[in-house]
């Protein structure tokens, strides 16, 4: 049973039939919504197939055409009347602003062809030989001053000792008694580190 017809039995049983009568109207978008009176400090729902919902805070337009501004969430703050007709004309500026900015969009999004790349490989080799230009007279500056970290070297005498290499020597298995008999905990030990 529906919460309606739920409390509309209730009415009737307790003789409550002083009903308060709600107005309907339609939002923009076609949602139908309930109030005592449309005026500000009413209650205002949304209503469903089940119930009513209080409406949520926030500005909605009418069919009418009219704002409805919810400041808390359910209880209408204001009523605002029709927008004028100044609004349709900035409609088409905003709409126009949208399209340059999809098409802007699009041609970021677009493919580069062949020419426009050979193009701007060009650019990027010519930039490249500028920088060489620009660096090799350094290196040659550079190269014909001399160092004051050189230092000649004699080739009589190594610079060092040359490193012999030394392996590590292996130590014999020495032969165990009773190698393959019984262990104690003392001999376990022994045989780990051993």
């Amino acid at each position: 049973m529906k919460s309606q017809e739920t409390l509309s039995k209730i009415m009737e049983l307790l003789n409550l039939q002083d009903e308060v009568k709600l107005e309907s109207m339609k939002l923009e978008n076609g949602t139908v919504i309930e109030a005592e009176a449309f005026e500000p400090n009413q209650e205002v729902f949304i209503v469903t197939e089940d119930e009513r919902i209080a409406l949520p805070i926030g500005e909605y337009e009418m069919e009418d055409g009219r704002i409805l501004v919810v400041a808390e969430e359910g209880v209408i703050a204001e009523i605002g009347e029709a927008k004028e007709e100044e609004a349709p004309a900035e409609e088409p500026a905003q709409e126009e602003e949208v399209e340059q900015a999809e098409e802007e969009k699009e041609e970021e999004m677009a493919y580069a062809t062949k020419e426009e790349l050979t193009a701007a490989m060009d650019e990027l080799k010519g930039m490249i030989d500028e920088i060489k230009a620009m660096m090799s007279p350094k290196e040659e500056e550079m190269s014909e001053e001399p160092k004051a970290e050189e230092v000649e070297m004699s080739t009589d005498e190594p610079a060092a000792k040359p490193i012999k290499h030394s392996p590590e020597t292996k130590t014999p298995k020495m032969h165990k008694f009773a190698e393959g008999g019984r262990k104690d905990t003392l001999s376990r030990i022994f045989d780990k580190l051993g």
